[in-house]
């Protein structure tokens, strides 16, 4: 598990593996959506991924993202000759519309899917047991988790949650960055 499984699904040995989140997070169609996957991907990218606010809007239901989505990937890949990836986030209000949209991006062709750490830990061990169970790859999104890690007189380190996702199945987990909205400590990230 980890990122050795997904160097191994990518065929990407010996350099960082390049990736990038869809932006803008919200408004796009499903079939821009895509676009936007296609070109990243066709530019250079190893993978992008869903940004965590992204689930089943009005404006782009979660069917419509995947299917454009994965076009995308199928389309840069044939036009790179490379193999590339998208994360899909199956977050959902329960546990089997998560497994409906997991198993629909496996049904794609996806070998990745994402899900937010406000579902709780219950769910993430669940989605985490049928990833294994079904040759996916798992990456965790830390939504939520400044509930937990921001303030500096309580709650827990971020580590924390990090090793317990791992335990819990996670493959990899969204750190955050030096700077930004999702800062955090230069050590920890």
């Amino acid at each position: 598990t980890g990122v050795i499984v997904e160097r191994e699904r990518l065929d990407k040995f010996g350099r960082p593996l390049l990736g990038a989140t869809v932006k803008p997070k919200l408004g796009l169609s499903g079939k821009n959506y895509g676009r936007v996957v296609y070109e990243g991907l066709k530019g250079g990218l190893d993978f992008l991924k869903d940004d965590e606010n992204i689930n089943s809007q009005p404006f782009m239901r979660w069917r419509e993202r995947f299917l454009f989505g994965m076009e995308g990937v199928n389309r840069a890949s044939a036009a790179t000759g490379e193999i590339k990836g998208h994360y899909f986030n199956v977050t959902a209000g329960t546990m089997e519309d998560v497994y409906e949209r997991a198993e629909f991006g496996k049904e794609l062709g996806s070998v990745i899917i994402m899900i937010d750490l406000v579902m709780g830990y219950t769910a993430i061990q669940s989605i985490a047991k049928w990833s294994r169970e079904n040759s996916m790859i798992l990456h965790l999104h830390r939504a939520g988790n400044s509930t937990y890690a921001r303030q500096k007189t309580h709650g827990m380190n971020f580590r924390v949650i990090c090793k317990w996702m791992r335990m819990a199945g996670v493959d990899h987990i969204h750190a955050g960055t030096v700077v930004g909205k999702l800062e955090g400590d230069p050590l920890m990230v």
